[in-house]
């Protein structure tokens, strides 16, 4: 019946099928493994990237290294980690992915912590010196309060930029939706094109449900008064990593 009709519907087919959202090894199970290995990533490129932006935005140095790790990053094709990683001690499966996509996390979480702790209002810095505060009093108690905008932001385009691109796990046995993709590879073309294209929809519904939780968790995480300055962290940010 499926190889009588078009992808279109037969990934519609193919979705409103319950054991292929029910079974093990289905739509449920491999929703589960994207997201917790997308978080592992995003949680794991947040403590490398984090303390690094915010502590050379405090010292108001290392600007051109910013950059050029972002651009380092970003230059290197994730599927491109997910094929040398498991030939290291990692091998194949999930830690080599999630180190893969935590890479691919590092460029807008560190220029964002950077960016935030930059934009801080000198005179801001210079009351807090005033009374006294150390460098860590200042970036603790003064700096990192007000770069809440930006390290929200930052969270929000890495995490959904992991989902999206966490598909690709499934070339080294990592599993997530991607698995359901190259799963349709491996049929004909009439029976696997709906199950691709139905994989593919999978993953762009999950990273734009990521997005949309995540600017509404952004939204009630920040103060009103610095609300205007969290819509503008992602332009700043890119304007950061590029050097404009």
């Amino acid at each position: 019946m499926i190889a009588a009709v078009g992808p279109i519907e037969a990934a519609v087919v193919w979705l409103n099928d319950p054991l292929n959202w029910t079974n093990p090894g289905g739509v449920l199970d491999r929703i589960g493994e994207h997201l917790s290995m997308s978080a592992a990533a995003v949680v794991l490129g947040c403590l490398v990237a984090w303390p690094i932006g915010l502590w050379l935005g405090h010292t108001e140095r290392g600007g051109g290294l910013v950059v050029l790790v972002a651009n380092l990053t970003l230059a290197v094709p994730t599927l491109a980690l997910l094929t040398i990683l498991p030939l290291t001690f990692l091998g194949f499966g999930r830690p080599a992915v999630v180190v893969a996509l935590a890479v691919f996390a590092v460029p807008p979480l560190l220029a964002n912590a950077y960016t935030g702790v930059r934009q801080v209002d000198p005179e801001a810095r210079d009351a807090a010196r005033g009374m006294g505060f150390s460098g860590w009093q200042l970036l603790r108690r003064v700096e990192l309060p007000l770069a809440v905008p930006y390290l929200a932001a930052g969270f929000r385009t890495a995490a959904v930029q992991v989902v999206a691109t966490a598909a690709l796990a499934s070339f080294v046995n990592g599993g997530g939706l991607g698995q359901i993709i190259r799963a349709g590879f491996g049929l004909d073309i009439a029976a696997g094109g709906g199950q691709i294209l139905a994989g593919g929809l999978l993953v762009a519904g999950l990273a734009m449900l990521v997005e949309l939780v995540l600017a509404l968790v952004e939204r009630l995480a920040t103060p009103r008064p610095l609300r205007t300055r969290g819509r503008r962290a992602g332009r700043r940010a890119a304007d950061a990593v590029t050097g404009t």
